[in-house]
């Protein structure tokens, strides 16, 4: 056998070193001095911001005209004319429709007669009292005769006066065969035609109807927690909470309101309360009976904290958002949320202003993690 001397043993040495440092460039390299640390994650945080805010809530409601009225005849007769096309504007005293009106006109030249046969009798009873009068002082006559003469002239005036108002009915009768609208709106159809006898009085059938279109009201439902939080305390200070109303198809709420009527019980039933608001500036696509969105604004204005509101976070049953600290690392704060400002929350409780919360990123740094954290944007959203 033969044995290694000392320069083989040197050769041999040399290949098991060499051999050990090329398994470990092939497993992964160096590690001592030639590693790289891993890259932080990067998370975008917008600081939290503290407001005078008020509270609000949304409704849905429905859109009411502020006057409503069904035109009905005054006077029977046949129909004659309509004078209006069907949703077209009036104004008050637009003369809408007509009634044969020769019935009538007979009756105020009846009634014409019938007066100056009255003028006629009181004329020659007051000759007859002046008459009578000086020959009672004469005493050529009868104090029962006089009393007798002053009767008669005191029947004349009352018959005069008879006359006088029989004439302004058979007038009055004669001018309502002509219907005008009583108020300024927007007018529906015809509901009876030319030609058709219509009868009088409030079991006639209407002829129409017109909605004033000036103004309207936005009716909605207060539940009974949110009239405590939001009207309850304006009706206190001596004020009446502010509404803004927009249509289904808006994305704000571009009509201001001012309630007009609140409901004077909540319905047990429903557990609301009726509220009324005027809208006083509408569009011409505004129409009663439209779905109104309404939005509440009510209560006392106080500070909060606000920030972006698809930066909250859901676990179960509470709302958390994720801040990074003062060491970059991310914490998870669990918070009271309050209402929807736009596109921000306002937080009651678990942050303090400034605090720097996560909008972006979030997935990448769960809390625990070291983070690099970048301001957003003024215009980014989550």
């Amino acid at each position: 056998m033969n044995r290694l001397t000392p320069p083989r043993l040197a050769v041999l040495a040399a290949a098991v070193a060499l051999a050990v440092a090329g398994s470990a460039f092939w497993k992964g390299g160096p590690v001592a001095h030639g590693a790289r640390p891993a890259p932080l994650p990067t998370v975008t945080f917008r600081a939290a911001e503290e407001r005078t805010v008020f509270d609000y809530q949304d409704y849905t409601g429905r859109l009411e005209a502020v006057d409503v009225v069904d035109v009905r005849p005054r006077v029977p007769g046949t129909l004659l004319a309509v004078h209006f096309t069907d949703g077209q504007h009036v104004a008050a005293g637009d003369l809408l429709f007509t009634i044969d009106p020769a019935p009538y006109r007979a009756q105020v030249n009846q009634a014409q007669a019938s007066l100056a046969v009255a003028e006629e009798r009181r004329r020659l009873a007051g000759s007859e009292l002046a008459r009578g009068q000086k020959l009672v002082e004469a005493n050529a006559i009868s104090r029962k005769e006089f009393d007798v003469l002053d009767n008669t002239a005191r029947e004349a005036a009352a018959s005069l006066k008879g006359a006088d108002a029989a004439l302004a009915q058979a007038r009055l009768q004669l001018a309502y065969s002509q219907v005008r609208a009583p108020i300024a709106g927007r007018i529906s159809r015809a509901e009876i035609t030319t030609g058709n006898v219509v009868g009088a009085g409030g079991d006639a059938t209407p002829l129409t109807r017109i909605v004033s279109d000036g103004a309207l009201y936005a009716s909605f439902n207060v539940d009974e927690q949110s009239y405590l939080r939001l009207i309850a305390p304006s009706l206190r200070a001596g004020v009446l909470p502010t509404v803004a109303v927009g249509l289904a198809d808006d994305d704000a709420y571009p009509y201001a309101a001012t309630v007009q009527g609140i409901d004077n019980q909540m319905d047990t039933r429903s557990g609301t309360v009726r509220v009324r608001a005027r809208i006083n500036a509408v569009s011409p696509a505004m129409l009663p009976g439209l779905q109104a969105r309404v939005r509440l604004h009510g209560g006392q204005p106080y500070h909060a904290v606000v920030v972006d509101d698809a930066a909250v976070g859901t676990d179960q049953d509470r709302k958390f958002v994720l801040v990074v600290n003062a060491k970059d690392t991310i914490e998870r704060r669990v918070v009271e949320p309050g209402v929807l400002q736009g596109r921000e929350r306002v937080l009651r409780s678990g942050i303090e202003p400034g605090a720097r919360v996560v909008i972006d990123g979030a997935f990448k740094a769960p809390p625990g993690t070291t983070v690099k954290a970048t301001v957003a944007d003024a215009g980014a959203r989550p």
